[in-house]
C-alpha cells in the first residue's frame, strides 16, 4: 500500500487494490463567524468542493478527517445551505465517501445525505490504515494500524528571517509514536501522518514553534515524538525535523 501526499494539494492520496483520496478540516461556514468579526471572506465551499473533484476518475473513495462543519454549537445559514449541496456533489463524484466526526461536526448527521458513510470521532480503518480526526482518543482497532492519519491541528511551519520576521507555510508531519504509547495500546502504529487544512483560510498549529503543544490526548499526553517528525511543505519540500528548524517565540 502506498500512502503519498499530493504534490500541491493538502492531500493524501493511498492506493491499494482501490485509491483513497484523504483531507480534512472544511470547516465550511467559517465565514459567517469572520464576518461577525468584521473580516468579509468568500465562501471557500466551491474552492474546496472544485479541488477535491479535480480527482474524478482517479479515486474510488473519499475520507474527510471531521470538522466539515465550523459552527459549534449548532449550526449557520451557510452551514444549512452548503454542506448538503458540497456533499452530494461528493457523493456522485466518488463511488464512497467516509466523514470521520470532528470536534465542530456537532449535529451534522441532519446535514449529511443518504449515501454518505458517517463514522464516529474515535475512527475508521480501511485495511492497514486507520483514520481519526485527533480530538479525542482513537480506538484500538484504529492504532493497531500501521499507519493513522490524523487531522484537527491544522499544521503549520514557521520560517524566521534574519530581521526577524515570521512568515508561516501549511505544511505535513510524519511522526512516530513513543514507547510510552503502550501505557494505553496494547498496538501502535509505526507512523503518524498529520494532514495540513484543506481550507486556506483557517490559522495553523506551528509546529516547530518552540514549547508549543499540539491538540489531541495523543499528543497532550506526550505519546507522540514530535521533535523528530518530518516535515514537508504542500509542495513536496523535505524540510526535515521539527528539531533542526525550531522557531523561539519572540517576546
Amino acid at each position: 500500500m502506498r500512502i503519498l501526499p499530493i504534490a500541491d494539494h493538502p492531500m493524501l492520496g493511498i492506493e491499494d487494490d482501490s485509491s483513497i483520496l484523504c483531507a480534512g478540516d472544511l470547516h465550511i461556514g467559517i465565514e459567517e463567524e469572520l464576518k461577525g468579526k468584521g473580516i468579509h471572506v468568500p465562501s471557500q465551499t466551491f474552492k474546496m468542493e472544485k479541488e477535491l473533484l479535480t480527482f474524478k476518475g482517479r479515486c474510488d473513495r473519499l475520507v474527510l478527517l471531521g470538522d466539515i462543519k465550523h459552527q459549534v454549537p449548532g449550526s449557520t445559514k451557510q452551514e444549512y445551505a452548503e454542506i448538503p449541496k458540497f456533499l452530494r456533489s461528493m457523493r456522485k463524484a466518488f463511488a464512497e465517501v467516509d466523514i470521520v466526526r470532528g470536534n465542530h461536526d456537532s449535529n451534522i448527521e441532519y446535514l449529511v445525505p443518504e449515501g454518505i458513510n458517517l463514522h464516529p470521532s474515535t475512527g475508521l480503518v480501511v485495511d492497514d490504515v486507520g483514520f481519526a480526526h485527533g480530538h479525542t482518543w482513537p480506538s484500538p482497532l484504529v492504532m493497531s494500524r500501521k499507519t493513522v492519519v490524523l487531522a484537527h491541528n491544522h499544521p503549520s511551519v514557521l520560517f524566521q528571517e534574519g530581521l526577524g520576521n515570521v512568515t508561516s507555510e501549511r505544511c505535513w508531519v510524519r511522526c512516530r509514536m513513543r514507547d510510552n504509547a503502550h501505557k494505553r495500546y496494547n498496538e501502535f502504529p509505526e507512523e503518524l501522518i498529520i494532514v495540513p487544512a484543506l481550507n486556506r483560510i483557517l490559522g495553523g498549529s506551528p509546529v516547530n514553534l518552540k514549547g508549543r503543544k499540539l491538540l489531541g490526548p495523543l499528543f497532550s499526553n506526550d505519546m507522540v515524538d514530535i521533535d523528530d517528525a518530518e516535515l514537508y511543505l504542500i509542495d513536496g519540500i523535505h524540510l526535515g525535523t521539527v528539531r533542526s528548524i525550531l522557531v523561539q517565540r519572540s517576546k
